[in-house]
């Protein structure tokens, strides 16, 4: 069994709330002002929205040598990376998956901006970190340390500030791993919404730490129930899938936990609304500690960090080393060689020794100057063909949603249009008909028109009357009634003598 290098403390770093904890032989507590030593391990995680992660196969007829170039090769291919950015890559076997042609391997990438900006508060405090890891692979210590025995399917739910994640471990291996929707910070949002005011995040967090699921205020309660029956729908879909995706049966346990602490009455909560054996993700770790509550991560990777290297998970992001012995450092050999030409140099005159010194030295700074300005050009360039591409897709996707928006607005219109200005036909010549009987006045026929350039609609009415009087005084009462809806228009009214009777031809033109 291989054996850690001895450290005399271990730090654990949270870069998301940039708090540190500490601890020897079986004592952990927090610490306020970290400091560099070289004598503490320094461990830190990632959570699952810092990094990609899938399920990736190769032949087996690929030399352990060439793995690395082949996934490497094959994730950018499957993910559909892009070719201008390299990304970090590391990667775990997948030991419990089978297959006759295949090696499977499970892939985590991430982008190298993502660790120089998440992790450059921590190394301002500590200088270096030995150990970054993917927070899902950091659960192999329970297994490890016997803090779970079991090797059937277990799934692990644990709510962070800033990050929610869904991880299955099954025969005590890693198998797939999945960032939820609502970290504490969505959860507050999400209660206020409901609630309908706004309280802090603090109070939020502690009223879920000190009264769960159960709170006093009956608000609060309906609200919490609302918010976790979300959660769990949510939760739900991840489970079925998994189970579909991975063969597993069914779940022998899941353990839900919360950066604040367990949260009174919500194992029962979940394992009354997902159907299964539900508990607390709150382990005895076996650490003392005069403090009340620890984040579960912390724990786990003070854990973690005093596993010997053949029971870990040799997946390690960290771009932080610590410094190298004197004589491997850039600046050691840069001293050894002048020294080494200064002994060789006291051979010759003053002035051959003094000018081979001052280009040796001259050199190795333009060199160093060079590799750092490389390195700056190469990520920046990275940066901004990602921005480039982003933009693009961005301004693809608005300019489609414009048109589909221009063409929604058009159909509303025009059904709006049909639907307040069409004119009811039959319900009009009822109307008017009724003025006409009342006038002793009959209609001869009825015509109907529209103007497609200014949508003038006007209705045309053929009038027969006895009395020249009819006519004359139900245009005095169509206009004295109706003169908010509609001009009247009467040009003539004639004589037929065959009929005895008076015609007229009446149109209305409606506003």
């Amino acid at each position: 069994m291989s054996k850690q290098p001895t450290f005399s403390t271990t730090i654990s770093a949270n870069p998301y709330r940039k708090d540190f904890y500490t601890g020897s032989l079986n004592g952990i507590s927090s610490i306020d002002s970290p400091s560099f030593s070289k004598e503490q391990y320094a461990i830190s995680f990632l959570n699952t929205k810092g990094f990609i992660s899938a399920l990736i196969g190769i032949s087996k007829n690929v030399p352990d040598d060439d793995i690395h170039d082949a996934l490497e090769n094959k994730v950018y291919e499957e993910l559909a990376l892009d070719m201008a950015v390299e990304y970090n890559i590391q990667y775990i076997e997948a030991t419990n998956r089978m297959s006759e042609s295949e090696r499977f391997f499970h892939v985590f990438v991430v982008d190298p901006l993502t660790l120089e900006q998440e992790f450059a508060p921590i190394i301002e405090a500590i200088k270096y970190i030995d150990q970054i890891i993917p927070v899902p692979l950091l659960l192999k210590s329970l297994y490890v340390k016997e803090i779970i025995h079991s090797n059937h399917a277990h799934g692990f739910i644990y709510f962070q500030e800033n990050d929610a994640f869904f991880t299955v471990y099954n025969e005590q291996e890693f198998i797939y791993t999945k960032s939820l929707k609502y970290s504490l910070k969505q959860m507050h949002e999400r209660f206020c919404e409901l609630l309908g005011e706004p309280i802090d995040l603090v109070s939020f967090e502690n009223i879920l730490a000190t009264q769960g699921l159960n709170a006093t205020n009956p608000e609060y309660q309906k609200n919490l129930l609302k918010l976790f029956g979300e959660i769990f729908l949510h939760v739900n879909d991840v489970i079925t899938y998994t189970k579909r995706a991975f063969e597993i049966k069914q779940f022998e346990t899941i353990y839900i936990g919360t950066a604040v602490g367990s949260i009174d009455g919500l194992d029962e909560y979940a394992q009354t609304y997902l159907g299964l054996k539900a508990h607390p993700f709150d382990f005895d770790y076996g650490f003392k500690t005069a403090e009340g509550n620890i984040d579960q991560i912390h724990q786990l990777m003070h854990l973690y960090a005093r596993l010997e290297s053949d029971e870990r998970y040799e997946c390690n992001f960290t771009l932080f080393h610590r410094p190298p012995p004197f004589a491997k450092r850039d600046s050691g050999k840069l001293i050894l060689v002048t020294a080494a030409a200064l002994a060789t140099a006291l051979l010759y005159p003053g002035t051959y020794w003094g000018l081979s010194y001052v280009e040796e030295f001259h050199y190795a700074l333009m060199k160093q100057e060079y590799e750092h300005v490389h390195i700056e050009k190469m990520t920046r360039e990275a940066t901004v063909n990602l921005k480039l591409a982003n933009k693009n897709a961005a301004q693809a996707l608005l300019d489609e949603q414009k048109t589909a928006y221009k063409q929604k607005q058009d159909t509303l219109i025009q059904v709006h249009d049909k639907k307040v200005n069409y004119p009811m036909k039959a319900k009009i010549a009822a109307d008017f008909t009724r003025s006409f009987n009342q006038y002793r006045v009959k209609l001869k026929s009825l015509g109907y028109s529209e103007e497609e350039n200014t949508s003038t609609k006007t209705f045309s009415f053929m009038l027969t009357a006895p009395k020249t009087q009819d006519i004359t005084a139900l245009l005095k009462h169509l206009t004295a009634t109706k003169q908010d809806r509609y001009d009247f228009d009467l040009q003539l009214i004639s004589y037929d003598s065959n009929s005895s009777t008076y015609l007229s031809e009446l149109k209305a033109v409606l506003k």
